[in-house]
């Protein structure tokens, strides 16, 4: 019998202002996955020349999501677009989304106000109709969910071992949900094989 790890059962994509956080605060994240053994999978990986909608397949593959708020993640449309196919994932039950807030308020996400509102104005300035729709909706529905925040003056590096746990704890969860899955498909091939054997006829 093949036993499951929950590593191989789960990507976690993370989703974030790449010109804001990639060198500090999301390298800092990564590093801790990596050391605590989480499969995680950021843009960097993808090789270069690529189509963006490559990250829309990784997505996909993922089982957990991280959106990653900060002040700056609304001057992204990638960022917001992203958000929006996390948002059709999770309401289809296919993606665990995780807001992390990031010296941001959740209810400046939600509602799009103070600084990060500010940018994505200026942002639904130069975007359709529909687009705006669907990232408003995105964002007031993963900003409700529960997640993590980083104050100021707190440390991020606590902060960082607050995320790989939690991260760690869900993994193990959908980890033993597969499992037990693989076993019920298991079981229900067996008694198919049972019900599927000749009855020899009597002599």
């Amino acid at each position: 019998m093949s036993v499951f790890s929950p590593a191989q059962v789960c990507q976690v994509f993370l989703n974030y202002r790449g010109e804001e956080l990639r060198y500090s605060f999301v390298s800092h994240l990564i590093d801790a996955f990596e050391r605590n053994e989480v499969n995680v999978f950021v843009d960097t990986y993808e090789q270069r020349g690529k189509d963006l909608k490559n990250l829309f397949v990784r997505i996909e593959e993922s089982r957990i999501a991280l959106a990653i708020f900060s002040t700056r993640y609304a001057e992204s449309p990638w960022c917001m677009d992203e958000l929006v196919k996390m948002k059709k994932l999770a309401d289809q039950g296919k993606l665990l989304v995780i807001p992390i807030f990031y010296n941001v308020e959740p209810e400046d996400i939600r509602k799009q106000t103070g600084e990060f509102g500010d940018n994505f104005w200026t942002l639904a300035r130069v975007s359709t109709g529909d687009q705006i729709k669907k990232w408003k909706e995105a964002l007031e529905c993963i900003s409700d969910k529960m997640g993590l925040s980083l104050r100021d003056k707190s440390s991020e590096a606590d902060f960082i071992k607050k995320i790989v746990k939690e991260v760690q704890k869900v993994t193990k969860a959908i980890g033993l949900g597969e499992e037990e899955k693989h076993l019920r498909k298991n079981e229900e091939k067996m008694k198919g094989r049972e019900l599927q054997l000749p009855i020899r006829s009597r002599i």
